[in-house]
């Protein structure tokens, strides 16, 4: 693959991007790799300058290691003899070349988008599933667990961003196209809107599944409404919505839809008892209840308006994963399943199995209640999880394993010491993601707001050990919630991903430690 000097030049002019250009003329004027780090280089290379952490000293390095051209918002004297492309915003730039340097994989594949503040996991892979079922595993993945670009074990691997950088976004999609994955399903978080990586894309169908106070703080979103602004903007790019009626800013988000969408190609859904006299539109599709076990969940999907009874999707289905709540993202995967083409039964089967590493991942033990290992990471989870757990277990005590990362999402620790406050019984405060903080620091923080005449608090910053001894407290009938890192296999701290066994895997050894050898947690 390679773009030409003068294509670049096209592109950033047409989108109003570039400032100005230096073009040399003994230097190549094709460009055969693209790149923003400069320890990943080769002859005649596109750099990107881009960046808080950027250092001049890199491009140089990129200059020596081959790199023929690069784009910057502004002229650094360490590219001379280099072609320079100085543009307004790097970032952006960044998207619209790569999309270029990748020839458009997008255009390749019916791609679906997530965005809410819980739930775009779960959504993503009911979906995946589905799409899996009729089109023979050649579903793309692009999640916070795992991106998926083929059939081939090593088409699978631990993504490191929700939503990943412009060019690796790019990248990856054309590995896919070039792997005959003929979809793909990707979570968007807010932060690829607010540094561009999916500038430029549009998606043939997009999700927004809630909203709550989520990723505000240093580094991240200055205030809420920051926030919502980036998460509004996939109903903006997408061809076909698909929005929870029952969201909070629900009239926003309808009409950041409306601005670019046909309200029939936008398609709402809501629970059988929601009602809400002031929603102009009408609710497309509603989901109720069925009685469901410590197996199974058990739902209906019902066909409300004429534009909804198009799509065969009507019937019952059942679920893996436990939890009410993700009878709302399965009935939003559905409906993204039937604008796919799918039928009741190829989406009724193809959901039935789908499980989500870290995702309401259960064992009843012997004699220390139910375990729980759940990546809730935020307010609006950790809410949606333990109430769930207090109606279907009929008030059971409740302990809780929960930690909050460092260096980003402050704004989540009030919202930890509410959560608990509200459930909780006993809550173990231990490491998360400390990053360059004190996790003492933060678990200190997170305790200060629980009010402990309702919550016994152990700070126990040893994860492992809170894990343990939460799970060895517990008696028959308790319910222990270990939330906020699933199937993560490592703990970042201080810029280094430490290697950490993963909750799951901790738990399954403390149980076996106390009750001898046990069977896997439920998948």
């Amino acid at each position: 693959m390679s773009i030409s000097l003068n294509t670049c030049i096209l592109i950033l002019k047409e989108h109003h991007l570039l400032k100005s250009s230096a073009v040399q003329d003994t230097v190549a004027t094709k460009m055969e790799y693209v790149s923003y780090d400069s320890r990943d280089i080769k002859t005649n290379t596109l750099f990107f300058c881009k960046g808080a952490g950027f250092r001049p000293t890199y491009l140089l390095m990129a200059k020596d290691n081959g790199a023929n051209c690069y784009v910057a918002e502004q002229p650094y004297p360490e590219g001379k003899g280099m072609h320079a492309l100085i543009v307004r915003d790097v970032s952006k730039a960044m998207a619209l070349l790569s999309a270029a340097f990748f020839r458009f994989p997008q255009d390749d594949l019916f791609v679906v988008a997530i965005t809410g503040t819980k739930g775009k996991t779960t959504t993503a892979y009911f979906l995946k599933g589905m799409l899996d079922q009729v089109n023979g595993g050649k579903t793309a993945l692009i999640s916070s667990v795992n991106d998926v670009v083929g059939t081939k074990p090593e088409d699978s691997f631990k993504s490191s961003l929700t939503t990943p950088e412009s060019l690796d976004l790019f990248r990856d999609m054309r590995r896919a196209v070039d792997n005959g994955m003929t979809h793909l399903v990707m979570e968007v978080s807010s932060q690829a809107y607010k540094k561009n990586r999916v500038f430029g894309l549009t998606y043939d169908l997009g999700f927004f599944l809630n909203i709550s106070p989520d990723h505000i703080g240093p580094n991240e979103h200055p205030n809420f409404a920051d926030y919502l602004h980036c998460k509004l903007q996939l109903m903006v790019n997408a061809r076909k919505c698909i929005i929870n009626a029952q969201s909070d800013h629900f009239d926003e988000i309808y009409a950041a839809a409306t601005t670019t969408t046909d309200p029939d190609s936008i398609y709402l859904f809501a629970d059988e008892k929601f009602t809400n006299p002031n929603l102009k539109a009408l609710i497309d599709f509603r989901f109720s209840s069925e009685e469901s076990d410590m197996a199974e969940t058990r739902f209906q999907v019902l066909c409300a308006t004429d534009k909804a009874k198009e799509l065969a999707i009507a019937g019952d289905y059942k679920l893996k994963m436990l939890g009410d709540f993700n009878e709302s993202n399965g009935t939003a995967a559905i409906i993204g399943a039937g604008l796919a083409g799918l039928s009741y039964a190829d989406a009724a089967k193809g959901i039935s199995n789908v499980t989500v590493p870290g995702r309401m991942q259960t064992e009843v033990t012997k004699d220390h209640g139910i375990v729980v290992v759940d990546y809730a990471h935020n307010k609006a989870s950790m809410m949606a999880l333990m109430s769930f757990m207090q109606r279907e277990f009929n008030n059971p005590k409740i302990i809780v394993v929960v930690g909050a990362p460092g260096d980003k999402g402050v704004s989540r620790r009030p919202g930890f010491s509410q959560s608990l406050n509200a459930y909780a019984d006993k809550a173990f405060l231990t490491s998360d993601d400390p990053g360059f903080e004190d996790p003492k620091d933060i678990a200190e923080e997170i305790d200060a707001g629980i009010d402990h005449a309702k919550v016994d608090v152990t700070i126990e910053l040893d994860r492992t050990k809170a894990i343990h001894d939460a799970i060895s407290m517990a008696h028959s009938g308790d319910v222990v919630l270990i939330c906020g890192k699933g199937a993560d296999g490592f703990q970042k701290v201080r810029g280094i991903d430490t290697p950490y066994p993963s909750d799951i895997v901790v738990a399954q050894q403390v149980i076996d430690e106390l009750e001898g050898q046990s069977e896997h947690f439920n998948k």
